[in-house]
């Protein structure tokens, strides 16, 4: 991401309606994993270490950011040390170390995907967990995505295409925010219109129209561990692997 997204993110992570709606989710579906206790979690692409609080709820987390200005607010912001790293091949951990995985908008900026999700399949304790979340809908490219440094916006097929071909069996996969999805995708329209270089919906919103969104996309975190969206902005995942699976794989490999 741009320099400037990262001190962006700093500012208005903790009461954008945005990054609020993605926790309240994420901590909801994590919440119903059933996690061992004291977990040992891994989130890559911490950015400035919004998600770090609510993920120790969970147990023990390791952070990695591959951007050094992200690193250093995101330290000064927790008081913790945050390691450098990046997909698929400059990964600061042990293997088979994490019960949980957590990508928050990241894979999106990863140019190997699929490479990437083979890498994280390493990092996994026997029948761990990943959690990950991503823009959904390419027609949805615009300003927003270019500004951000996206390589890409998933389909639904082709995130799961992606998840299987990494070795690993789909628990969840569902849309997100689809309460807000025809503002945003006229916002995203908007902006391929416009000729102003600077995508639209960055800035924080008046106060009374923030708590609303954040409510909105919030609410979804009721919805979301027991069952799924049809439609949204975005796509969530959890997908794990076991024995089992792996051996079932493998056998139709050798068999065709």
């Amino acid at each position: 991401m741009e320099l400037d997204a990262y001190r962006r993110m700093a500012a208005t992570e903790d009461e954008h309606w945005w990054f609020c709606g993605r926790r309240a989710i994420a901590e909801a579906v994590i919440r119903g994993l059933g996690l061992p206790r004291e977990a040992d979690i891994l989130e890559i692409g911490a950015g400035t270490g919004g998600n770090i609080r609510m993920l120790e709820q969970f147990g023990t987390v390791t952070a990695v950011e591959m951007n050094e200005l992200a690193r250093r607010i995101a330290r000064e912001k927790t008081g913790r040390d945050f390691l450098a790293g990046h997909l698929p091949d400059g990964m600061p951990v042990t293997p088979a170390s994490f019960d949980l995985v957590c990508l928050f908008d990241v894979l999106e900026h990863v140019a190997e995907d699929e490479a990437s999700l083979e890498t994280i399949r390493r990092m996994l304790k026997p029948g761990g967990k990943v959690v990950l979340t991503v823009p959904a809908h390419q027609w949805l490219w615009s300003k927003h995505d270019v500004g951000l440094h996206h390589m890409r916006r998933y389909s639904r097929n082709l995130l799961k295409t992606r998840i299987e071909q990494a070795g690993y069996r789909v628990e969840k996969l569902s849309y997100t925010n689809a309460a807000l999805f025809p503002v945003a995708a006229l916002a995203r329209l908007a902006d391929r219109l416009r000729r102003s270089n600077t995508a639209s919906g960055q800035a924080m919103p008046p106060k009374p129209i923030n708590s609303a969104m954040k409510a909105l996309f919030s609410a979804e975190s009721r919805i979301l561990p027991n069952a799924g969206l049809p439609f949204g902005v975005s796509l969530l995942a959890v997908f794990g692997t076991d024995a089992a699976f792996d051996r079932a794989r493998l056998d139709s490999r050798l068999a065709a």
